[in-house]
């Protein structure tokens, strides 16, 4: 994708996720801040910070789990392992991702059973384990990147919905067959 298609592909993934109801009564959503050709989440997270939601941003840990901390706007961030930028607030704690409201998650490919392909480190996994069973978790993908299976793990968590730039908001089934060993 070329730079403009990326950046149009963002603004219109904001767009939908800004106007998705879970959003706008969310009072604290897990977000990350995205690298690389990830879907651009900089102008969201912004965003949903001036309007007055609580996000908070994932700051990986040596045994390649997440804390999370707060964002107080784009001069609270540094650089981080990996190419990340993560806050420079006081960490909350792995835990805090199971009191978000909304829970945002990176992801390569989605499979229609929400199974999420990521970089292989499991981290997210880990995160989405620890999120209850009624609270959103979203991934933020490109068009064509919602995909009939991708390659599974037992520890693989799913995600429940998906975003896509012009395919908007799918809502994945509630219940899925375990992960193929």
């Amino acid at each position: 994708m070329s730079d403009d298609a990326r950046r149009a592909a963002a603004r219109q993934i904001r767009d939908h996720l800004l106007e998705m109801p879970e959003m706008s009564a969310a009072g604290t959503i897990a977000a990350y801040y995205s690298i690389g050709a990830e879907p651009d989440t900089r102008t969201l997270i912004f965003a949903l910070w001036k309007r007055g939601s609580y996000v908070v941003l994932p700051i990986l840990l040596p045994d390649g789990d997440l804390d999370w901390a707060s964002y107080e706007g784009p001069d609270s961030l540094a650089a981080g392992p990996h190419g990340l930028l993560q806050p420079t607030e006081p960490a909350r704690g792995p835990g805090t991702v199971a009191r978000a409201d909304v829970v945002l998650a990176p992801a390569l490919a989605v499979d229609a059973r929400g199974y999420r392909l990521g970089r292989g480190g499991g981290s997210y996994d880990r995160a989405l384990a620890r999120v209850g069973g009624q609270v959103p978790t979203i991934a933020l993908l490109y068009d064509g990147e919602l995909l009939p299976s991708v390659p599974t793990e037992p520890h693989d968590q799913r995600v429940r919905l998906v975003v896509q730039p012009a395919a908007g908001l799918t809502r994945l089934p509630a219940a899925a067959p375990p992960p193929a060993e």
